[in-house]
């Protein structure tokens, strides 16, 4: 395919996600009212929709031929990470989201909280449709959704965060749902148990890069993220990169490093850069970042070569391309 016929196919489920999620705000929003209103906000403010359009496209891929069988499936997802954005924000402090108040800013905590409960609830009763299975892989992921997040906050400023620690995060809170959705795709389109396979451990591997990059683009800085440069760091986030370098660095430059992440500030970003710079930590990330990449390449090699098949090896480039 064409990378103008990509971007098209893109755009157009990306469209679809959005008159979906439009006209579900608007029909909730006159029954329920402000919390309906107030929820919607997140939802139909933007963002990648990278979720909804990897369980249609995992669907295709599994055989599927009927998209509108897992459309509610894939509402489900993005109702469902909207709700974690709100409480993640809320547990952070974050003052922004998509470049815009962060809902519990706009209406307060109290309301706020409301809110997220709300899109879970909308994002559950779109998923409980289908079959048992599929509703236990999707709830499975939500319970593990919710320890990662404790695992999260119990690993705050905490210095002896391991990379093992953070993984076990990172497959909870990014890329579990990830998994999730392309299995739970997988089993709407009836796949085999090993298609249905693959197709999680795909999801996983680029779940994890996709937060590798995130983390990554956090040091960095990249306005297309919609909040502050150091988001993580200020919020005491163990991330990937600084655990690297507080296990790489010994003496006083450990010491330093330790400091920044205690006390940072914008004017210690040049310093903390340099220490990761010289523990290799950032070079190390994209190193995993490409290996996770390659990893969730390899599962795809198990399918037969297709449109679909394409568009996903796109979607894997796209994460790629996030942080070059």
């Amino acid at each position: 395919m064409e990378d103008n016929q990509v971007l098209d196919r893109f755009e157009e489920m990306r469209e679809l996600v959005n008159a979906n999620l439009e006209s579900i705000v608007e029909e909730q929003s006159a029954v329920f009212g402000e919390v309906a209103i107030v929820s919607g906000q997140i939802v139909l403010a933007g963002g990648k929709r990278i979720r909804p359009i990897l369980v249609m496209l995992a669907y295709q891929l599994a055989g599927g031929d009927d998209l509108e069988e897992v459309i509610p499936l894939a509402l489900s997802s993005e109702f469902i990470h909207s709700a974690s954005l709100i409480h993640d924000d809320i547990n952070d402090d974050s003052s922004t989201r998509r470049g815009q108040e962060a809902i519990h800013v706009k209406v307060g905590q109290a309301k706020a909280i409301i809110a997220g409960d709300w899109l879970f609830s909308q994002g559950f009763g779109l998923g409980a449709r289908y079959d048992e299975e599929v509703v236990e892989v999707m709830a499975h992921y939500c319970s593990i959704l919710a320890s990662a997040e404790f695992s999260q906050i119990d690993h705050v400023l905490d210095l002896s965060t391991s990379p093992e620690d953070y993984l076990e995060i990172v497959r909870g809170k990014t890329a579990g749902p990830f998994a999730a959705g392309c299995k739970g795709a997988a089993l709407v389109a009836n796949a085999s148990a090993e298609n249905c396979e693959y197709l999680f451990e795909f999801g996983m591997e680029l779940g994890i890069a996709f937060q590798l990059v995130d983390d990554l683009l956090d040091i960095r800085g990249d306005e297309r993220m919609g909040k502050p440069r150091g988001s993580d760091i200020y919020e005491g986030k163990m991330t990937l990169p600084i655990i690297h370098a507080l296990t790489i660095l010994h003496g006083p430059q450990r010491v330093r490093l330790s400091e920044i992440i205690r006390n940072f500030e914008d004017s210690l970003f040049d310093e903390l850069i340099s220490l990761l710079n010289f523990g290799g930590s950032l070079n190390y990330s994209e190193i995993l970042i490409r290996n996770h990449l390659e990893r969730a390449l390899s599962y795809l090699d198990h399918f037969e070569d297709c449109e679909t098949k394409q568009l996903l090896k796109h979607v894997v480039k796209m994460v790629e391309k996030r942080h070059s």
